[in-house]
């Protein structure tokens, strides 16, 4: 059951790109690796808004070290050969 005091609020890629500064093509690769929910809708991308806020102040927040494969929490943290 969805809630109903705080509902999706749905925005296109060209809007989220606008709204966050990321290229729409970037926002796309975001949705095929599944970091971003999305609905296609036609031929459009439909990005819940606040997932894409949280997803851009998190980048933000990593500022360099969203770069640095070995930081905590990391996809693809390599382990130590020692």
């Amino acid at each position: 059951m969805a809630d109903e005091c705080n509902p999706i609020e749905w925005i296109t890629t060209n809007e989220a790109a606008e709204l966050t500064g990321y290229a729409a093509g970037y926002l796309r690769q975001l949705i095929a690796k599944g970091r971003l929910k999305a609905k296609k809708r036609g031929r459009d991308w439909f990005l819940d808004k606040a997932e894409v806020l949280a997803y851009a102040a998190a980048m933000k927040e990593l500022g360099r070290d969203k770069y640095n494969p070995w930081r905590p929490g990391a996809g693809r943290a390599r382990e130590s050969t020692n």
